[in-house]
């Protein structure tokens, strides 16, 4: 049997991820292989932890790329951080939150939730009951909630749980790169991302970033970590210091197009980025409006990057969703867990978040609703 050479479809990506790259990324992405202990390549790896400090706007030195996607990102956060028996605080309105509480369940945590009605924020006062109610390791929650769209305010919660002594956790897999988001001046202990959706660099790498009083807590651990190939008292040995310890074959191609991604964020500026996604966001929702889409978050709390949709009465959205792929080449995601087949949800990320893009959507609805 042959397999005929691999040439995909032009897609417009404007899902909830992956989204579109820069030529550049490409590019980088076709640099001549080294080895994962080059000097050469552990400088370039100090390179991307530098650009990661800036973009996460920290200090921290435990700061770096897991050689794994975002939800191993989640996992190295809350594994790392949790012994049997720790109790902890998940804020769960949407997806994620839920599989928070999953990874901490298997932990051996003693899950306590604070729950809200998805496509709403969680409650800073729900947060603050559940705290006077127990006494959590850490509280965790999702500042960009992908299933929802939904834009958590982190400063008020943060304030709490540290007031409180707990560790505060951050999922930052959509909002990272793409709105405002302070690790040191939030009080954030211990973050992840992704590179897939605002930073438009390929699937497969994860940023995260620990405070020193994560550290202390990961020093302190009277117990093994439960995943070794996440354990961090192993991999931190392999991004810092004069001597890298080796643990793993790090994605070395995948390291060449985060850093070029992250050139292309420094070079626009952080705040300009952020801008241009909100104002992208703004025309996108004023043409979705004029054609009878509604949006399912209040506008107080609207993630730019990820537009939550109803569709107008009587439209087949899978149908629609179809036509927009298979004659125009768009992509639009669905609605996920009880927003299945009721939503869409349209990205703007990183590369993908242009106003000509909007512009061709726009047209192409137009044309078939």
């Amino acid at each position: 049997m042959s397999y005929p050479e691999l040439n995909t479809s032009p897609r417009i990506l404007l899902g909830p991820g992956p989204s579109d790259m820069h030529p550049r990324v490409y590019k980088a992405l076709s640099t001549q292989m080294i080895g994962h202990l080059d000097p050469e390549f552990v400088s370039i790896m100090d390179e991307v932890k530098g650009m990661a400090q800036q973009t996460f706007k920290t200090e921290n030195q435990l700061t770096f790329v897991v050689s794994a996607p975002g939800s191993a990102g989640m996992e190295t956060c809350l594994v790392n951080l949790i012994e049997p028996g720790d109790e902890v605080l998940i804020c769960q309105h949407g997806v994620f939150g839920g599989r928070m509480a999953d990874i901490a369940t298997r932990a051996g945590a003693t899950v306590n939730k604070v729950e809200q009605e998805w496509g709403k924020p969680i409650d800073p006062a729900d947060v603050k009951a559940a705290l006077e109610k127990c006494d959590p390791k850490l509280v965790a929650i999702v500042h960009a909630e992908t299933s929802t769209g939904v834009l958590q305010p982190l400063e008020e919660i943060g304030k709490m749980v540290r007031d409180k002594g707990s560790l505060f956790v951050v999922d930052a897999v959509t909002s990272y790169c793409g709105t405002d988001l302070r690790v040191d001046e939030w009080g954030i202990d211990a973050i992840y991302s992704g590179t897939q959706k605002c930073l438009s660099a390929p699937p497969g790498l994860s940023p995260v970033s620990f405070s020193d009083r994560a550290v202390k807590v990961l020093d302190e651990r009277k117990t093994k970590v439960q995943s070794w190939f996440l354990d961090l008292t192993l991999v931190k040995n392999y991004w810092s210091g004069a001597k890298r310890a080796y643990h793993h074959t790090a994605p070395v191609t995948q390291i060449f197009g985060i850093r070029e991604a992250y050139r292309l964020v420094l070079e626009e500026g952080l705040d300009a980025r952020f801008a241009r996604h909100q104002e992208t966001h703004e025309h996108l929702r004023d043409g979705l409006q004029e054609l009878g889409f509604s949006y399912l978050v209040d506008e107080e709390y609207r993630l730019p990057m990820l537009n939550s949709v109803y569709l107008p009465e009587g439209q087949d959205e899978l149908a629609l969703r179809k036509r927009l792929l298979n004659e125009y080449n768009i992509e639009v995601g669905g609605g996920l867990g009880t927003f299945a087949g009721k939503l869409w949800r349209i990205g703007l990320m990183g590369h993908s978040c242009d106003k000509n893009h909007v512009n061709m959507l726009l047209s192409a609805l137009k044309d078939i609703m």
